[in-house]
């Protein structure tokens, strides 16, 4: 799996052989409908474009042999229309809220260990003060050979001093970088941005409802055909995590923009950089729904679950990243998603935002 914890991977790269960390009934969603207007009626915002209203699949698909359990059963669904930002939101675009506002990341402030101790095991031994230090998770371009693909940790750094503005550490920058996508910023920061430009985030339903585009029952953004997937996403080739062959002309992140557009014009929803959603994560939410019928605007799971990571509140992230090979997590793909603690940023998570013509009346 591609999924990281800024404060349990800190905890347990330091106490790794002290901690033991320790690995909803649903009815079907007729949820209320947003006001359904053509787009015409609205001016489409600089940098989005329209979503059309569509009745689509959403989940594994029948030929995806990448599906995990989280994503079945498929089920039929239908969004309204709304207007999806056409890449992620880039460094330049944070700056001008960061500019307005003063705001400060959660990879900026000051780590609080009382609260850190809440969503870890009983009995976890505060580190020293000089480890519990303002940083972000960052991937480790060092490494040599793995023991166990399951031990993420192998290839993650907890690096002091990394944040968006300084994504691989403190002696790093995004001068020159204003096209690419921002990085480090957790789920509280997102919204942040949300509030500041009136928009919001995708549900999963609407992101999956994007990615699809034109189509309604694809595994990726261009169809079915994976031998695509080097064109159209940025994604690892050679060997994860040690090789990377760089085929698509990227080593890791890259400039929005930088490979084709979906059908409606949409830039980099698989591969790049994760993108955080409002939804919580539940790893049986698509198991506990009734699919009977076609599910009407889903909002998501009511309470989040990962047996995997039991103690935090974690969201749905879509979509993948420069780091997702088909040897590992392969979620380059319209159904795949894993959970972010909502206190979690790192250096191949992002995210875009949408808005409704609701909201844009209300401006």
């Amino acid at each position: 799996m591609c999924r990281q914890n800024k404060k349990s991977l800190l905890i347990f790269s330091l106490f790794i052989f002290i901690i033991p960390l320790t690995i909803s009934s649903c009815k079907k969603e007729k949820t209320e409908s947003y006001a359904t207007k053509e787009a015409s009626e609205a001016k489409t915002p600089e940098g989005m474009v329209w979503v059309e209203n569509k009745i689509f699949l959403q989940g594994a698909k029948d030929t995806d042999t990448y599906a995990m359990p989280r994503e079945k059963p498929a089920h039929r669904v239908t969004v309204d229309g709304f207007f999806i930002d056409i890449t992620e939101v880039t460094n330049k675009q944070f700056k001008r809220f960061v500019d307005a506002t003063q705001y400060i990341t959660i990879a900026e402030r000051k780590i609080d260990w009382e609260e850190i101790k809440k969503q870890l095991p009983e009995g976890t031994i505060k580190p020293h003060d000089s480890i519990l230090q303002p940083g972000s998770l960052i991937f480790n371009k060092k490494v040599n050979a793995v023991v166990n693909m399951n031990n993420y940790q192998q290839w993650w750094i907890w690096k002091i001093g990394a944040n968006w503005k300084h994504p691989e550490g403190p002696s790093s920058s995004i001068e020159e970088k204003d096209n690419f996508p921002v990085v480090h910023i957790a789920y509280e920061d997102a919204m942040a941005y949300c509030k500041w430009a009136n928009r919001r985030l995708p549900t999963e339903a609407e992101w999956e409802s994007a990615a699809q585009g034109n189509n309604e029952n694809t595994i990726y953004t261009w169809g079915n055909n994976p031998e695509l997937l080097n064109i159209n996403a940025n994604t690892w080739q050679g060997t994860f995590p040690v090789k990377n062959e760089s085929i698509d002309g990227f080593e890791l992140i890259a400039a929005v923009k930088s490979y084709p557009p979906s059908s409606i014009g949409v830039y980099d929803l698989l591969g790049n950089v994760w993108e955080i959603t409002s939804d919580l994560f539940n790893v049986n939410y698509y198991k506990e729904i009734d699919i009977s019928e076609i599910i009407i605007n889903p909002k998501g799971a009511k309470k989040s679950y990962s047996p995997s990571n039991p103690y935090q509140i974690e969201h749905v992230m879509k979509g993948g990243s420069f780091l997702c090979h088909a040897s590992y997590c392969a979620s380059f793909r319209i159904s795949a998603k894993m959970g972010v603690a909502t206190d979690s940023g790192s250096d191949h998570m992002g995210f875009r935002t949408i808005a409704t013509p609701e909201m844009l009346s209300l401006k």
